[in-house]
């Protein structure tokens, strides 16, 4: 026993002492983010070629380590946190959210079931309801109703679970035992995201089961298809099991229209998940919370609070209408799991609501990111980036070389320069080289266009100015090169 204590008080020391160096270096780190090249600048294997070919045979100090983070793997470092990030979508991190997640790695938990750690269980029962009221999510997503909800890694892992789900429901929880998986079909638009796909093939379902419905102009998917579409399988003998709706799609910000879709769902009793991985947080602000309309008719839904809710990845929410038709796709319980807890019916274990059995201490760090910005403070943040993207798109129609080519929705900008695609991806390879700002792009009716997404933790009114200011000049020198 003293030999355990003083290996404990000696780990102690050490942590308090190495930790409080590498919070310092994350500290600096954040200070100095919106100097450094946002897209980082090196080729392929030059990390590789600075590393060592070997592990080393002695110990090495954490000062060591920590100069090579500086020198050989911060300069092959894209920097997601700096407020001149404007691609893709945030993967945002916050002072709170860094604390919940230290909290979590000390504390070690693994919590797949109650009795591992009742407190990883019951905190995150806590928050999920929280955000069931923050958001206005419909009441049977709450705990308190037939529903719930439960962290996830990633809104893919979410995906996956909702297509399960529906695939079981569809054939009576039967799917692994009559092998009536090749008549299952599946429905989402063809601007969902690419872990839709992917979720149809690892059910087994089928990529070629799968139907991707068209969308609107507006790049939404069209109601009217969604129901030809399940009416000529259900005329074909095959079983409509699920349809995947996007609040928020990947290259737009375009919603799906629930109001249209859900009733269709419901017609043919086929699984509706809604999937709003990064719009999903603009629900906090009421004036927004049109992006849900009708979302009562999903029986699963899911956000990603580590895009826009400032908490570090992963952190995906996913929540369903009925708890017992998610778990009972998914349980599995040797005999090593049994517990008098979990036999008694009265607690739940949330290795039975996602794909692994281990999970981390996930809702420490939401809890601490809820906690220390309050519900006012997560609103203004969010509201605060719409208005700048407002701000962006007035500048964009002042300037006739641009034009905006899909509706704005949120924080979200789909633009070029009039002319051929050549001149608009000539534009991004140059801007993104300048290392002063990172855009990425997609393809819109056949045309090349730059996304330029504003929600990124640190990003402020001079960010977004410097970027529209570095984006016209650097548009003005290749028309002049143009001649």
């Amino acid at each position: 026993m003293a030999t355990q204590n003083k290996k404990s008080r000696l780990a102690a020391q050490q942590l308090l002492r190495d930790g409080q160096s590498a919070l310092e270096w994350i500290s600096k780190y954040l200070e100095r983010a919106p100097e450094l090249p946002v897209l980082s600048p090196l080729k392929p294997r030059d990390i590789l070629a600075s590393l060592p070919a070997h592990a080393p045979s002695q110990p090495e100090t954490t000062a060591e380590i920590l100069r090579d983070l500086d020198n050989k793997i911060l300069p092959g470092i894209t920097h997601w946190q700096s407020p001149n990030y404007f691609a893709y979508f945030p993967a945002n991190s916050s002072p709170p959210s860094v604390l919940g997640d230290l909290l979590s790695s000390g504390l070690g938990v693994q919590g797949m079931l109650w009795a591992t750690s009742p407190s990883c269980t019951e905190l995150e029962i806590r928050v999920l309801d929280w955000l069931v009221e923050m958001l206005d999510l419909p009441q049977h997503f709450s705990s308190t109703s037939t529903g719930g909800g439960v962290i996830q890694d990633s809104a893919s892992s979410a995906n996956l679970c909702a297509v399960l789900a529906g695939r079981e429901r569809a054939t009576h929880f039967a799917s692994n035992e009559d092998g009536c998986n090749q008549r299952l079909t599946a429905y989402t638009s063809i601007q969902a995201h690419s872990s839709m796909e992917k979720a149809i093939k690892v059910a087994g379902i089928g990529r070629k089961n799968l139907r991707n419905i068209e969308v609107d102009e507006a790049f939404r998917m069209k109601p009217a298809a969604l129901a030809r579409a399940i009416e000529e399988d259900k005329r074909a003998g095959r079983i409509p099991c699920f349809v995947g709706a996007t609040v928020g799609t990947t290259s737009t910000m375009a919603v799906d229209p629930l109001p249209e879709i859900g009733p269709i769902c419901r017609e043919h009793d086929v699984w509706l998940h809604v999937d709003a991985a990064m719009a999903g947080t603009a629900a906090l602000c009421p004036e927004l919370r049109t992006i849900h309309d009708a979302l009562e008719h999903a029986d699963s839904y899911c956000f990603d609070a580590h895009k826009w809710m400032f908490t570090n990845f992963d952190c995906t929410c996913f929540f369903v209408r009925d708890r017992k038709q998610l778990t009972e796709t998914l349980t599995i319980t040797p005999e090593y799991l049994r517990n008098a807890a979990s036999a008694s019916g009265s607690v739940v274990d949330f290795r039975d609501w996602h794909i692994p059995l281990g999970r981390r201490f996930r809702a420490l760090k939401l809890w601490l990111v809820i906690r220390s910005y309050g519900v006012d403070g997560l609103r203004e943040m969010v509201r605060s980036h719409v208005q700048l993207t407002k701000e962006f798109v007035s500048w964009l129609r002042a300037d006739s070389r641009f034009e905006i080519v899909a509706p704005v929705s949120l924080n979200l900008v789909c633009f070029r320069l009039k002319g051929p695609d050549g001149t608009t991806e000539a534009l991004l390879e140059k801007l993104n080289a300048s290392g002063k700002l990172f855009l990425s792009h997609t393809r819109l009716n056949g045309q090349f266009a730059l996304r330029l997404c504003i929600a990124q933790t640190y990003t402020e009114q001079e960010h977004v100015r410097s970027a529209w200011e570095h984006i016209q000049r650097q548009a003005t020198e290749l028309a002049m090169a143009a001649g």
